[in-house]
């Protein structure tokens, strides 16, 4: 047998079989095959994860990323321990992903001291430039940009919710957590805002869910109603902080559809559904080469209010027609 017609023969039979075993001989990927790492980093728990969290990755999904075939996920969770944030960072960042997806104004600004060159996407901050992560909407500079919520636009509209529903109103509770930063600038926002309404705040601090119980009894003692600031440790279990609520006789507005689900009044919020697969699209973008610099970061452009009457006949008050003709949702 000719030798050269034999070692050719191996190497077309070595060839068949690997491309039957999908074995790449010259080392190149099918278009579309590369696998990328998403690490995602979070301050809540697997077990309460943020409105809108499943709108992300379905999103991904329907733009071509599928777990375990060219996706590989590092996630980490903080169960609303900020402290932890920093460390959780730092590991997920041994693992060389391509993207940091970090949810929440504690976790983005984590991710960002953690590193300048790995590029951030933060989903759900309430005010990017007062949290220092950027220093333009339009034109962010360094590793980050994202989706904002924009809480800070419609601050007033939560004010005016409850003026409409509660007579009389004099005394609003804000309730919030004084080591988020975005509940910080938005209880400043709305004491300058109060006045003007003719009715006082009295912002109580909440920094764990231990501390709803001391903070509903509080609010009872002279105030009319409440206004839950967004806050992820404040909200993380929706059922019970909507109960204290109601136990307490207290009209109440919340910072997402998520709660009055749980048994909550009212809320006006964006909708966090269309925001996370905008972040999820901002993701794509980046693992195909755009830089977070490109990228503005956006501000909602849908807004839900969704009341639940269930709620409003507990509470024994009515909800105004004007309100319920603007809502878009009414839960009977």
């Amino acid at each position: 047998m000719n030798r050269g017609l034999g070692l050719r023969a191996l190497v077309l039979s070595f060839a068949l079989g690997s491309a039957i075993l999908g074995i790449d001989l010259l080392g190149a990927e099918e278009p579309g095959q590369k696998v990328v790492r998403v690490g995602v980093i979070n301050q809540t728990s697997s077990s309460t994860a943020p409105v809108g969290y499943s709108a992300f990755w379905q999103r991904l999904r329907e733009l071509g990323y599928v777990e375990r075939e060219n996706l590989v996920v590092e996630a980490r969770w903080a169960d609303n321990q900020l402290d932890r944030l920093p460390a959780l960072t730092t590991e997920l960042l041994v693992h060389n992903v391509d993207v940091l997806a970090a949810w929440g104004t504690p976790a983005a600004i984590a991710a960002k001291k953690a590193t300048t060159t790995v590029p951030i996407v933060a989903v759900g901050v309430g005010d990017p430039i007062g949290a220092g992560l950027v220093t333009n909407l339009a034109r962010p500079s360094g590793n980050v940009t994202g989706v904002s919520w924009g809480y800070s636009d419609i601050a007033g509209k939560w004010l005016e919710l409850l003026k409409e529903t509660v007579p009389r109103l004099s005394v609003i509770a804000v309730i919030a957590n004084p080591d988020n930063p975005v509940n910080r600038g938005l209880s400043r926002d709305l004491e300058a805002m109060a006045p003007a309404r003719h009715f006082k705040l009295r912002v109580i601090e909440v920094r764990n869910q231990e501390a709803l119980d001391r903070a509903f009894q509080e609010a009872q003692h002279g105030a009319q109603a409440v206004l839950v600031l967004p806050d992820l440790t404040i909200s993380a279990d929706r059922q019970r902080l909507t109960a204290l609520a109601t136990r307490h006789r207290l009209p109440a507005v919340y910072p997402a559809r998520s709660l009055v689900d749980a048994g909550g009044l009212m809320s006006y919020a964006p909708d966090f559904d269309v925001a996370n697969r905008r972040a999820a699209d901002y993701v794509d973008k980046i693992l195909r080469g755009a830089k977070p610099t490109d990228l503005p970061v956006e501000q909602p452009t849908q807004y839900q209010l969704v009341v639940n009457l269930k709620t409003a006949k507990a509470l024994g008050i009515t909800i105004p027609e004007s309100i319920l003709q603007r809502a878009d949702e009414v839960i009977r």
